[in-house]
């Protein structure tokens, strides 16, 4: 009776033994799946735990061989969020313990994307942990004389060496850490070395055939330099004398090569100062006594020429004021004056002295040399001495200021022709002359108008 007790006791455990679930596994639920290869999964079975940092959030649903990797098929609750790039590991929860797969953020490169379902995880980044034989047989080999009598002779060979040496071992550690700190410090830079040469091994390599033609050409050139060594050495030999030549005549002329240069200087500067006049007045004398351009107004047997003339009286007033009235010394002679007019002075004799009119200076010369420094430039923000005058608005600039429309940066600090000041005066570099410093020019156009002086004197041509 006790038997069959037993026996239908084991029954009817028996028909309820497939409806309880197995220990271990992830809780039930929505999930993806996910293949992870390994290359020994040693003895992991299927419905083995998933574990991330020791949570289990899975299972192993199946477990096959393909080829010489060993593929493990994973069930994760759909709640985990894992990085595309993950790893995972065969690990032992405990000496004797189950084995189970550990799946962990990447450690050696940044977490990126996100893991879904159908995803692998491919044999570079999963591996598994030592096995408990594995580390006993390794003790064993070392204990029974695989390397205790190698350490034994080491060890006394070692503290043979450094006896009486620890002073110099220990300065070698300190400038070891030193070194090796120095590497730590700069291990950006040599990682960037590292990468470039990797680079450039890349691209040679890539270009190992055009290498190695250049270096096949490069042999007749040397056979070549090789059968003219002599010749080589020869034509160095005489270049060596030409400069030991050439060093005696440039010491031997160097006093009159710089006196011909500081006489040329003037010159230059002229040159320099006359700018674009010197071509225009090249242009010329090609046609001289006629301007360029003189053949448009050639008509048969005559010419038609135009002037305009600026009879602005306040131009003319401001002119007149610019320079003072010259006194004449009567009686006197030399040192730059006026000669006395014929017939002495209103007193009729020649020993006093009698303003004259007012000269009206030529344009390049409207403010006297007399009014401007004798030495060093002009500055900006000048101001003419008493009696001498400049148009109202005319102005130095500084280099900084902002420059108004119409206004002029002479070039080099030296003022060219077409100002109220005289050509070639210096001014600071970059100084700025206001409009109302500059002449007005002559435009030369021709108004095609026939008329005589007649009609000039009342008011000019009616266009």
């Amino acid at each position: 009776m006790r038997a069959a007790t037993i026996l239908l006791a084991l029954a009817l455990t028996g028909c309820t033994v497939a409806d309880v679930p197995l220990p271990g596994g992830a809780p039930d639920g929505p999930a993806y799946r996910v293949t992870v290869e390994f290359q020994d999964v040693l003895d992991l079975v299927p419905q083995a735990a998933v574990k991330v940092d020791d949570v289990t959030v899975g299972s192993v649903e199946k477990i096959w061989l393909a080829g010489w990797t060993a593929r493990v098929r994973i069930r994760i609750g759909r709640d985990v969020e894992l990085p595309a790039n993950a790893t995972a590991a065969v690990r032992q929860s405990s000496l004797l313990g189950e084995k189970y797969v550990s799946l962990a953020r990447p450690t050696t490169e940044s977490a990126r994307g996100t893991m879904t379902d159908g995803d692998t995880i491919p044999l570079a980044r999963t591996r598994r942990s030592a096995e408990v034989e594995e580390v006993l047989a390794a003790l064993g080999l070392l204990l029974n004389g695989g390397g205790l009598a190698q350490l034994q002779t080491i060890n006394r060979e070692l503290g043979t060496a450094l006896d009486g040496r620890e002073a110099s071992t220990k300065d070698l550690l300190h400038q070891l850490d030193s070194f090796v700190g120095g590497l730590e410090a700069q291990k950006a830079d040599l990682v960037r070395a590292i990468d470039a040469l990797d680079r450039l091994t890349t691209r040679l390599a890539d270009q190992r055939a055009v290498i190695g033609s250049a270096l096949d050409a490069l042999g007749p050139g040397l056979t070549v330099l090789a059968d003219q060594r002599t010749q080589l050495t020869g034509a160095l030999t005489a270049l060596g004398e030409l400069g030991a030549v050439g060093t005696r005549v440039v010491n031997a002329t160097r006093d009159d090569l710089l006196a011909s240069l500081r006489a040329l200087q003037p010159t230059l500067q002229q040159l320099a100062s006359a700018g674009d006049n010197l071509p225009r007045s090249l242009d010329f004398l090609l046609s001289f006594p006629f301007p360029p351009g003189v053949t448009g107004a050639i008509v048969g047997d005559y010419v038609n020429l135009g002037a305009t003339a600026d009879l602005d009286a306040a131009q003319i007033l401001a002119n007149l004021l610019i320079t003072p009235p010259k006194t004449v010394q009567t009686g006197q002679s030399g040192g730059g004056r006026q000669p006395t007019p014929p017939g002495g002075d209103d007193k009729g004799n020649n020993g006093g002295t009698k303003p004259v009119v007012p000269i009206v200076p030529s344009l390049p010369e409207i403010l006297p040399i007399g009014c401007l420094p004798v030495v060093g430039p002009l500055l900006p923000g000048w101001v003419p001495p008493q009696g001498c005058t400049v148009p109202p608005g005319c102005a130095l600039l500084p280099p900084t200021a902002s420059a108004p429309p119409g206004s002029l940066r002479p070039p080099g600090g030296v003022v060219p022709p077409g100002t109220v000041f005289p050509p070639g005066t210096l001014l600071l570099p970059g100084t700025i002359l206001t409009p109302q410093c500059l002449l007005p020019k002559a435009t030369g156009a021709v108004d095609a108008q026939r008329g005589g002086v007649a009609d000039l004197l009342p008011g000019g041509l009616a266009p």
